[in-house]
Protein backbone atom coordinates (compact mmCIF):
# COMPACT_ATOMS: atom_id res chain seq x y z
CA UNK A 1 0.00 0.00 0.00
CA UNK A 2 1.53 3.34 -1.05
CA UNK A 3 1.49 6.38 1.70
CA UNK A 4 0.74 9.90 0.75
CA UNK A 5 3.90 12.21 1.31
CA UNK A 6 1.68 13.76 3.93
CA UNK A 7 1.77 10.35 6.18
CA UNK A 8 5.25 9.71 5.41
CA UNK A 9 5.95 13.08 6.53
CA UNK A 10 4.14 12.46 9.73
CA UNK A 11 5.83 9.20 10.16
CA UNK A 12 9.10 10.43 9.75
CA UNK A 13 7.94 13.54 12.60
CA UNK A 14 7.39 10.56 14.94
CA UNK A 15 10.07 9.03 14.22
CA UNK A 16 12.32 11.92 14.94
CA UNK A 17 10.20 13.08 17.93
CA UNK A 18 10.94 9.02 19.91
CA UNK A 19 15.19 10.19 19.03
CA UNK A 20 14.76 13.03 20.52
CA UNK A 21 15.79 14.75 17.27
CA UNK A 22 13.45 18.15 18.12
CA UNK A 23 14.87 20.06 14.63
CA UNK A 24 14.01 17.70 12.54
CA UNK A 25 10.77 16.88 13.53
CA UNK A 26 9.80 20.98 13.20
CA UNK A 27 10.68 20.26 9.68
CA UNK A 28 9.17 17.51 9.09
CA UNK A 29 5.71 18.90 10.66
CA UNK A 30 6.47 22.29 8.21
CA UNK A 31 6.18 19.54 5.79
CA UNK A 32 3.04 18.41 6.49
CA UNK A 33 1.46 22.01 7.16
CA UNK A 34 2.35 22.97 3.94
CA UNK A 35 1.54 20.31 2.13
CA UNK A 36 -1.99 20.34 2.72
CA UNK A 37 -4.33 23.15 0.99
CA UNK A 38 -5.90 25.47 2.36
CA UNK A 39 -9.71 24.16 2.85
CA UNK A 40 -7.40 20.75 5.01
CA UNK A 41 -6.01 20.93 8.57
CA UNK A 42 -4.13 19.41 10.93
CA UNK A 43 -5.42 16.40 12.57
CA UNK A 44 -5.51 16.35 16.10
CA UNK A 45 -2.34 14.15 16.58
CA UNK A 46 -0.18 16.19 14.31
CA UNK A 47 -1.22 19.63 15.90
CA UNK A 48 -0.49 17.91 19.26
CA UNK A 49 3.05 16.54 17.80
CA UNK A 50 3.55 19.96 16.21
CA UNK A 51 3.09 21.85 19.54
CA UNK A 52 4.68 19.41 21.72
CA UNK A 53 8.12 19.75 19.31
CA UNK A 54 8.03 23.29 19.29
CA UNK A 55 7.90 23.09 23.26
CA UNK A 56 10.51 21.16 23.23
CA UNK A 57 12.77 23.26 20.70
CA UNK A 58 11.96 26.90 22.26
CA UNK A 59 12.05 25.64 26.00
CA UNK A 60 15.60 24.07 25.59
CA UNK A 61 16.85 27.72 24.08
CA UNK A 62 14.52 29.71 26.65
CA UNK A 63 16.30 27.64 29.43
CA UNK A 64 19.79 28.56 28.03
CA UNK A 65 18.86 32.47 27.79
CA UNK A 66 18.02 32.33 31.35
CA UNK A 67 21.12 30.77 32.68
CA UNK A 68 23.60 32.80 30.29
CA UNK A 69 21.47 36.15 31.54
CA UNK A 70 21.92 34.55 35.21
CA UNK A 71 25.57 34.26 34.53
CA UNK A 72 25.71 37.64 32.84
CA UNK A 73 24.47 39.20 36.35
CA UNK A 74 26.77 37.66 38.06
CA UNK A 75 30.13 38.50 36.07
CA UNK A 76 28.41 42.26 35.84
CA UNK A 77 28.25 42.36 39.78
CA UNK A 78 32.02 41.37 40.24
CA UNK A 79 32.91 44.07 37.86
CA UNK A 80 34.43 41.94 35.23
CA UNK A 81 34.01 43.53 32.28
CA UNK A 82 36.26 41.08 30.28
CA UNK A 83 33.58 38.04 30.57
CA UNK A 84 30.22 40.38 30.35
CA UNK A 85 31.43 41.22 27.13
CA UNK A 86 31.91 37.58 25.88
CA UNK A 87 28.47 36.28 27.49
CA UNK A 88 26.49 39.61 26.09
CA UNK A 89 28.08 38.19 22.24
CA UNK A 90 26.97 34.73 23.43
CA UNK A 91 23.22 35.74 24.51
CA UNK A 92 22.99 37.50 21.36
CA UNK A 93 23.57 34.50 19.68
CA UNK A 94 20.95 32.50 21.85
CA UNK A 95 18.63 35.68 20.86
CA UNK A 96 19.03 35.01 17.38
CA UNK A 97 17.71 31.16 17.59
CA UNK A 98 14.80 32.21 20.33
CA UNK A 99 13.65 34.98 17.72
CA UNK A 100 14.08 32.41 14.31
CA UNK A 101 12.29 29.51 16.25
CA UNK A 102 9.34 32.23 17.24
CA UNK A 103 9.61 33.79 13.58
CA UNK A 104 9.51 30.88 12.28
CA UNK A 105 6.35 29.19 14.24
CA UNK A 106 4.34 32.28 14.06
CA UNK A 107 4.91 32.92 9.95
CA UNK A 108 3.55 28.97 9.56
CA UNK A 109 0.70 29.92 12.26
CA UNK A 110 -0.28 32.78 10.48
CA UNK A 111 0.34 31.74 6.75
CA UNK A 112 -1.40 28.56 6.70
CA UNK A 113 -2.50 26.92 10.15
CA UNK A 114 -4.81 30.04 11.57
CA UNK A 115 -6.57 30.32 8.16
CA UNK A 116 -7.25 26.71 7.86
CA UNK A 117 -8.84 25.67 10.96
CA UNK A 118 -12.12 25.08 10.82
CA UNK A 119 -12.93 23.67 14.04
CA UNK A 120 -13.17 26.06 17.00
CA UNK A 121 -10.95 24.38 18.86
CA UNK A 122 -8.47 24.39 16.17
CA UNK A 123 -8.83 27.73 15.55
CA UNK A 124 -8.68 28.51 19.97
CA UNK A 125 -5.50 26.00 19.91
CA UNK A 126 -3.56 28.17 16.95
CA UNK A 127 -4.24 31.63 18.68
CA UNK A 128 -3.36 30.20 22.23
CA UNK A 129 0.04 28.81 20.43
CA UNK A 130 0.58 32.11 19.30
CA UNK A 131 0.22 34.23 21.57
CA UNK A 132 2.27 31.98 23.51
CA UNK A 133 5.24 32.13 21.42
CA UNK A 134 4.97 36.35 21.12
CA UNK A 135 5.01 36.18 24.91
CA UNK A 136 8.40 34.29 24.70
CA UNK A 137 9.48 37.43 22.43
CA UNK A 138 8.35 39.01 25.20
CA UNK A 139 10.85 37.55 27.41
CA UNK A 140 14.23 38.81 25.95
CA UNK A 141 13.56 41.31 23.53
CA UNK A 142 14.09 45.13 24.40
CA UNK A 143 12.50 48.65 23.84
CA UNK A 144 9.87 48.77 20.62
CA UNK A 145 10.33 44.87 19.90
CA UNK A 146 9.34 44.08 23.30
CA UNK A 147 6.65 46.07 23.32
CA UNK A 148 4.88 45.39 19.85
CA UNK A 149 5.23 41.84 20.67
CA UNK A 150 3.20 42.65 24.71
CA UNK A 151 0.73 44.56 22.11
CA UNK A 152 0.09 41.34 19.83
CA UNK A 153 0.81 38.39 22.97
CA UNK A 154 -2.56 40.40 24.57
CA UNK A 155 -4.29 40.59 21.21
CA UNK A 156 -3.52 36.97 20.19
CA UNK A 157 -5.09 35.75 23.79
CA UNK A 158 -8.23 38.29 23.38
CA UNK A 159 -8.85 36.91 20.45
CA UNK A 160 -8.77 33.24 21.54
CA UNK A 161 -10.87 34.10 24.36
CA UNK A 162 -13.22 35.59 21.98
CA UNK A 163 -13.47 32.52 20.48
CA UNK A 164 -13.80 30.24 23.34
CA UNK A 165 -16.62 32.56 24.73
CA UNK A 166 -18.47 32.00 21.25
CA UNK A 167 -18.11 28.46 21.20
CA UNK A 168 -19.77 28.38 24.85
CA UNK A 169 -22.27 31.04 24.13
CA UNK A 170 -23.35 28.55 20.82
CA UNK A 171 -23.26 25.57 22.68
CA UNK A 172 -25.54 26.49 25.48
CA UNK A 173 -28.08 28.16 22.88
CA UNK A 174 -28.01 24.73 21.51
CA UNK A 175 -28.94 23.19 24.63
CA UNK A 176 -31.69 25.46 25.83
CA UNK A 177 -33.13 25.09 22.03
CA UNK A 178 -33.36 21.13 23.13
CA UNK A 179 -34.72 21.86 26.50
CA UNK A 180 -37.00 23.76 25.04
CA UNK A 181 -38.33 20.76 22.62
CA UNK A 182 -37.94 18.07 24.99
Amino acid sequence: MATSAREEHVYMAELSEQAEHYEEVVEFMEKVSNSFFDTEELTVEERNLLSVVYKNVIGVCRASWRIISSIEQKEESRGNQEHVTVIKEYRSKIEKELSDICDGILKLLDLKLVPSAGSGNSNVFYLKMKGDYHRYLVEFKTGAYRKEAAKSTLNVYRAAHVRVLLSYLHNYNLCVLKVKFI
